[in-house]
């Protein structure tokens, strides 16, 4: 029996936009070189593969060119494949086994709302060369967690206009960059990010749902509120609602099917 493959587009309300993901739920197991084969031949940011384990569902992520260890976009996928698909009952949670521990997610108004560990960004000086490759932009602060390098500019239009040495930001080392901004005022949002992962073959991620891990305390420290939205303004943009419980963070968004497949 062919196992299928359903690709989604994440933090998003229509398809096309937000960030697409493709999701294999398997019999069971795979060995992970050929899980790597088949996210190299889907060539998006993410695929995810599930099996079922316990009371749950093991949970690996893949780029293009490397296996990661927390991924929001393809968690959020995964989810509304399991309700969309008939492999969980509407209405009861998803969890999943992770190289991050236990992630769950749960239908809430419309919304995916996802329970993800807060990945708090630690003041830093930036690594040489950060600076420069983003275009020798002024740091209103810089930090890193376990994962990213963080920047945090203070004009959003600076954001926006963002056209990267991606090169030089592979040379970095981690994961990626995390760029964030306060949103413009009157524009109905709290802040907004970029994410460039041009490291582990991902150059401009369109909706970053691990990079709100660290965004979601960066600007609750900030803007003293515990429940914000961001938007993550790439070419396809999306959405991220996030909400500080403690050491976690909730993050809500969106999803929808784009295709159905098969893998041979």
């Amino acid at each position: 029996m062919p196992d299928p493959i359903v690709v989604v587009d994440a933090f998003a309300d229509r398809p096309f936009a937000g960030n697409p993901a493709a999701v294999c739920v398997l019999p069971g197991p795979r060995d992970p070189a050929w899980m790597a084969l088949v996210a190299r031949e889907m060539n998006l940011a993410e695929t995810a593969f599930l099996h079922r384990q316990d009371d749950g569902f093991a949970l690996r992520w893949f780029t293009p060119t490397t296996e990661v260890d927390l991924c929001g976009h393809a968690t959020l996928a995964s989810a509304h494949v399991l309700w969309q698909e008939g492999w969980l009952p509407h209405g009861q949670a998803a969890r999943f086994h992770t190289r991050s521990g236990l992630l769950t997610a749960r239908q809430a108004g419309g919304l995916i709302e996802m329970d993800f560990p807060a990945e708090r960004a630690v003041a830093a000086p930036p690594p040489e060369g950060l600076l420069a490759a983003l275009g020798g932009r002024t740091a209103a602060w810089t930090g890193a967690n376990r994962m990213d390098h963080f920047v945090e500019l203070a004009d959003p239009a600076e954001l926006r206009a963002l056209a990267p040495d991606m090169g030089a930001l592979a040379r970095l080392g981690g994961r990626g960059v995390i760029v964030t901004a306060r949103a413009e005022a009157g524009s109905g949002l709290d802040f907004i990010s970029r994410f460039f992962g041009p490291a582990c073959g991902v150059p401009e991620d369109p909706v970053t749902g691990s990079a709100h891990c660290a965004l979601a305390p960066h600007w609750h420290q900030r803007l003293g509120k515990d429940s914000m939205l961001g938007y993550q303004a790439s070419a396809r943009g999306g959405q991220v609602r996030v909400t500080i419980r403690g050491e976690r963070v909730l993050l809500a968004g969106q999803a929808i099917t784009a295709w159905r497949g098969v893998l041979a």
